[in-house]
């Protein structure tokens, strides 16, 4: 079995840095596509020249064309506009949707088989218009939510009790820590000033690829869409999900707390909120 072939779309921060990571594995072929002309290629040239010093045998083109990404296993989504200063939530839910809709109609035409992570804000909205858009079935369908913020969590735990970070497998509630997993995105903006997180991001989206393309039935904190499991329907919330090759394998069900399920209600239906609001752009 050759090597599974693998689109980043967005050529930014992220997409730049997960092509990288995605590269130097030399798992995949990858393909990195950006609507501006230059900066994919830029980047996929250097990519290449590096490969040699780190060993990698993997591939790698920048394109702004859908057609050289045509009969991709994955698709990673992080196009999008970050919020700029002055923009309002419902302003920003408009550009992105509208450039997900758009990315996705490319990428159904070229690669229809294709597994969709999507990564573009505000995260749960946009797996579902995505979804929406794609027609693909919900295992093929995915946002990379939950990754992130248990490696943010794992990583401030085992900071303050100076251990490895393998040997944290807890998760502390109502603790600082948790207050400040929840903003770690934003600490990192303000520290910063210009752009936004990166480097962890893109190893949460590396981390969710390899799960599904190597088929290793992980169980990782994802968006998912749920039909009736935890008390949600017909809308992309994090819940722990299987992945495997075919994508979300299960959506794998825990016993919550009643403050649990009462805040996971709450998430809920603020998700259905934005959606009501995204389908008119749909």
């Amino acid at each position: 079995m050759g090597r599974g072939k693998i689109t980043v779309i967005g050529a930014g921060n992220v997409g730049g840095t997960t092509a990288q990571r995605l590269v130097e594995t030399g798992r995949y072929d990858v393909v990195l596509l950006d609507i501006v002309d230059g900066i994919p290629q830029g980047k996929s040239l250097d990519l290449m020249q590096a490969a040699p010093l780190v060993g990698s045998n993997g591939r790698i083109e920048g394109t702004t064309d859908y057609k050289v990404s045509a009969g991709s296993s994955l698709v990673v989504i992080t196009s999008g506009v970050p919020r700029k200063p002055g923009m309002s939530r419902e302003q920003l839910l408009e550009t992105n949707a509208k450039i997900v809709r758009d990315v996705v109609k490319q990428v159904a035409v070229v690669s229809p088989n294709a597994i969709l992570v999507v990564v573009t804000n505000p995260l749960d909205a946009m797996t579902y218009v995505a979804h929406k858009v794609s027609k693909s079935p919900r295992e093929r369908v995915v946002g990379m939510a939950g990754v992130l913020d248990s490696a943010r969590l794992q990583s401030f735990i085992a900071a303050e009790l100076k251990v490895s970070v393998d040997s944290v497998q807890t998760m502390v509630l109502g603790d600082a820590l948790v207050k400040r997993t929840q903003e770690g995105g934003a600490e990192v903006v303000s520290l910063l000033k210009t752009g936004s997180a990166y480097y962890a991001p893109s190893a949460s989206i590396v981390a969710m690829v390899d799960a599904i393309m190597l088929d290793s039935k992980k169980i990782m904190p994802c968006a998912a869409l749920c039909r009736g499991e935890y008390g949600v329907d017909g809308l992309f919330v994090g819940v722990p999900v299987k992945l495997g090759r075919r994508g979300v394998e299960e959506i794998v069900r825990l016993s919550l707390t009643k403050d649990e399920q009462a805040a996971l209600a709450k998430s809920a239906a603020a998700v259905k909120e934005l959606c009501a609001l995204v389908d008119r752009y749909l």
